[in-house]
């Protein structure tokens, strides 16, 4: 498993906690803390992007839930699983938000991230929203 793909899951796991505890954003630094003090490999080279990623995403959070919502119109976020809504705010925000990452490879980690931390519909639920995204990203794109 790549360092990245750490860090990524670290930051799902940091917004899982924020959401599960009542959104208290003054807890992330200790929740970063405490997740990367019990991971098992070293991603210290990437608590930057970690503590970077999660603070973009809570400053954007009414954006990446509104794009959720359209995309999920069936779901809505409070009845989504804790662990799915908070992997495609990940996703949702690699792939509108941060422009160094490629979407493909935003949804291929979202998608890894759900596998690993989801229910069993979870790969395939957050593949449908984020493609669904995608499509229209690139159509948008489309002259």
């Amino acid at each position: 498993m790549s360092s990245r793909h750490t860090a990524r899951s670290l930051i799902m796991q940091t917004l899982y906690q924020w959401d599960f505890r009542g959104k208290p954003t003054a807890a992330i630094p200790a929740i970063i803390d405490q997740l990367m003090a019990v991971e098992d490999t070293d991603v210290s080279d990437n608590a930057e992007y970690i503590a970077n990623t999660v603070q973009a995403i809570l400053q954007h959070i009414e954006t990446i839930d509104q794009t959720i919502s359209v995309y999920a119109p069936k779901w809505p976020l409070e009845i989504m699983t804790i662990v799915d809504r908070n992997i495609l705010r990940l996703g949702v925000y690699e792939m509108t938000l941060n422009d160094s990452i490629p979407a493909k490879v935003a949804i291929n980690e979202a998608i890894e991230i759900a596998k690993e931390f989801g229910g069993p519909a979870s790969g395939k639920f957050v593949n449908g929203i984020l493609g669904a995204m995608y499509t229209d990203m690139k159509q948008q794109l489309e002259p």
